[in-house]
């Protein structure tokens, strides 16, 4: 009864954050800091709790560490950036989605990490891997708030939403730094994930479904990044391969756990 009632509050904890886009006048004051620090606070509680019995690992576990992932870096984002804090009006809203799903989803039974490699390699590796997705899916909202920006600028009319998101220059600056951070976090994951492999099995890689996404996504954020500095590449071109690579890291991270949790359990 006390999960229920402390994961009913981690959900009830991102509401505010989210509703944050009907303010009168948006802005970083006490108001906005106490929210974001209301969802961060609601939501990393019960991930704490949910794993201190042990590192769980199906899709219900996936979805939150992804909300709370995405919550913090967010959170260091919108202190230091005059841009990244306005994509608060996207990112808040899908985090609340996701977190809806993730607890009508808690129900299903979930398996707790076994492994022979050491803990400090495979904590590691999964850190670095939940640290990834979080980056990737910040840099596709960042890519989403720039092909907004266009598109209204281009109509000629400006929306609420508009204008509320950063401009087209702030949100493909994010957009850049975001997928550098993830290049190289996913660089370390990579090999983090063979290192525990190869202690595991004695082999560096198994290009099973998740292993083979990651890294096409490795090789199309790279291939971003070079296009981007060699070339300048901008706009709905790098918005599309950037939402293609969240795509399939997602087909590689949670919707792994969704086949093999939900539709084939």
């Amino acid at each position: 009864m006390e999960l229920t009632i402390l994961k009913v509050t981690a959900l009830l904890a991102l509401v505010p954050a989210s509703l944050l886009t009907f303010r009168r006048v948006p802005q970083r004051d006490i108001v906005y800091w106490s929210t974001l620090a209301v969802a961060l606070c609601g939501t990393l509680a019960w991930v704490w709790v949910r794993q201190s019995a042990g590192w769980q690992t199906g899709l219900s576990t996936a979805l939150w560490l992804t909300v709370v992932s995405c919550l913090i870096l967010y959170t260091g984002i919108a202190y230091f950036s005059e841009d990244g804090w306005r994509l608060t009006a996207i990112l808040l809203p899908y985090l609340l989605i996701i977190g809806v799903l993730a607890t009508i989803w808690s129900q299903v039974p979930e398996k707790t990490l076994v492994g022979n490699a050491p803990l400090a390699w495979i904590g590691t590796h999964i850190a670095v891997s939940v640290a990834t997705y979080a980056l990737i899916t910040l840099a596709a909202v960042a890519a989403l708030a720039a092909t907004l920006q266009e598109r209204a600028i281009k109509s000629k009319k400006r929306t609420r939403l508009s204008r509320l998101l950063p401009s087209i220059a702030g949100s493909e600056g994010l957009l850049v730094r975001l997928l550098v951070a993830s290049e190289i976090i996913l660089a370390i994951g990579l090999i983090t994930g063979m290192a525990t492999l190869y202690t595991t099995t004695g082999q560096f890689l198994t290009f099973d479904h998740k292993t083979t996404l990651t890294l096409i996504v490795f090789v199309i954020v790279g291939f971003i990044l070079f296009e981007h500095f060699r070339t300048g590449i901008r706009g709905r071109a790098a918005t599309r391969i950037v939402l293609l690579a969240y795509l399939l890291l997602t087909l590689g991270y949670p919707g792994v756990k969704f086949v093999t949790d939900i539709l084939l359990s």
